[in-house]
């Protein structure tokens, strides 16, 4: 009888985590990886294929024979890479980005080279104690009250995105409301917030088993460039009050996903206050931007906040995922999300010394993330972060600017950082006697972004506020540089120049 390497493909003499072949197959994946960096621009930004297309080209079942590694990466260049949107082109500027970098990378990659699950202390004690470490770090860097860190008497934790963080402070919020006024009063809680708010908030309030009838999207106002009025937030409650239900929850947006709108934290934590409201601040995007001094004001007021979240992995070159939260009150977190089965007690835990991250998140299982955070905040240091930000805002400017200078364009909003909110004016249309104006700029808008983005050279999104539909420019991809942002705006003018033309 012959021996399993033997005709059937599959041997058992080679370990599945072999360190040489490891090593091997490593360089090869590196090597792959900075060939598609070097050459991203050769591709659409935009994948192009349809619905569908990748089943028709793999097939219908697993090898049961073993394939080496070399095909299995001839495959990825013909048939994956073609499914994929080049969020790490320097032509990408849809939605916010997802910047990456070299010690954002390897530091994944050494997280999840040790694999390890650091649920709590015991498991891998320096996992733990390295997310307390930069989590403190980061928030020196924010200058976030004392009472946000390790350092005082709060705490960061590393989430996977902001839905979790949202969906960790509303289940702590509501437990610590429920008892005070009783369980049984859970259907009588409200959750605030504005109608530029992250579609993550509805969703966590429900899945919090908030009643969907009590949650309450406060309308905002171009003229107040779409940010929460205190006055709106305080009669919405007062109605609420008399009505006989019981204010919960305030989330405040520091650069919304529509505009990079801002809510004005002082006055709506002092609302807040007055009823005894958590309130939580997503800065999901825009936080990264307040490490720069000149953009700590957007935050001024989170000393009255009871959590404080960004994304690393949009705006501060650190991979998906890694979302940073903060709260001032880890206990809050932990009396609501902890559980203590016997197989996971321990005496460190047991000593109530240690830090168990599984308490301050929904999962129990977490990954590393916190190695990553470390490797970028050590490789880069504060200063060059900081100048990477501050050349995607710079960016920013000459776009706008760009912009401005042609008459038929507008900027919808102001700039806060590094996105652009833009329309072709409706001025700039020829009149049409079957609609009005601000129909057929909308249309034509639509239009514009829908073939632009056809063509692949760049890559953008929308949004729609007041009525208008306006094109988001949100530069922050980490291989942009201004020749990109100029090659952009011609796509743009050239673009609408042949539409203009056709009309």
């Amino acid at each position: 009888m012959g021996s399993l390497a033997s005709g059937n493909g599959f041997s058992n003499s080679v370990n599945p985590l072999d360190p040489e072949e490891f090593r091997r197959q490593g360089h090869m994946i590196i090597d792959f990886l900075a060939d598609y960096y070097k050459n991203i621009e050769e591709y659409p930004v935009l994948s192009q294929v349809e619905p569908g297309y990748l089943a028709k080209r793999l097939p219908t079942t697993a090898p049961y024979v073993a394939e080496p590694v070399e095909t299995i990466l001839k495959d990825v260049q013909q048939h994956i890479i073609p499914g994929l949107t080049h969020w790490q082109s320097p032509n990408y500027f849809a939605y916010f980005p997802s910047s990456g970098s070299v010690a954002g990378f390897l530091g994944e990659m050494l997280s999840t080279g040790f694999n390890v699950v650091g649920f709590n202390w015991i498991s891998s004690p320096a996992a733990t104690e390295l997310e307390s470490i930069v989590m403190d770090w980061f928030g020196q860097m924010l200058d976030l009250p004392r009472a946000f860190l390790f350092s005082g008497n709060g705490g960061g934790v590393l989430q996977g995105t902001t839905c979790e963080a949202i969906l960790c402070t509303v289940t702590a919020a509501r437990d610590r409301m429920l008892l005070k006024v009783g369980r049984e009063n859970i259907g009588k809680l409200v959750v605030y917030a504005s109608d530029q708010t992250h579609s993550a908030l509805a969703k966590a309030a429900k899945i919090a088993g908030i009643d969907p009838k009590n949650f309450r999207a406060i309308k905002t106002k171009r003229s107040a460039a779409f940010g929460l009025s205190p006055e709106s937030l305080r009669h919405a409650i007062s109605t609420d009050v008399k009505a006989g239900l019981i204010p919960l929850y305030l989330c405040a947006t520091v650069g919304t996903t529509s505009t990079t709108a801002v809510d004005p934290l002082i006055p709506l934590c002092d609302v807040a206050k007055e009823y005894g409201m958590w309130v939580h601040v997503d800065a999901a995007y825009a936080g990264s931007a307040c490490i720069c001094p000149e953009f700590r004001p957007f935050i001024d007021g989170v000393e009255g906040a009871d959590s404080f979240s960004l994304n690393a992995h949009k705006w501060f070159f650190t991979t998906l995922d890694c979302c940073c939260m903060w709260v001032k009150d880890p206990s809050s977190l932990i009396k609501s999300l902890s559980t203590n089965p016997e197989y996971l007690r321990n005496k460190a835990s047991d000593s109530n010394q240690v830090v168990d991250y599984k308490d301050w998140q929904i999962t129990l299982s977490r990954r590393f993330r916190a190695m990553k955070l470390w490797l970028v905040l050590r490789s880069y240091g504060v200063a060059n972060l900081r100048n990477f930000l501050r050349s995607h805002v710079k960016m920013a400017k000459r776009f706008e600017e760009l912009v401005t200078d042609d008459a038929r364009f507008e900027v919808v909003v102001p700039r806060y950082f590094a996105m652009v909110c833009f329309r072709v004016s409706p001025s700039a249309l020829p009149f049409r006697d079957d609609d009005d104006d601000e129909t057929h700029a909308n249309e034509f808008n639509r239009k514009l972004l829908e073939t632009m983005n056809a063509a692949g050279r760049i890559y953008v999104t929308h949004s729609q506020v007041d009525g208008i539909y306006m094109i988001r420019f949100a530069i922050g991809a980490s291989l942009t540089e201004d020749k990109h942002v100029l090659m952009a705006w011609k796509v743009v003018q050239e673009t609408v120049d042949a539409m203009l033309n056709t009309l």
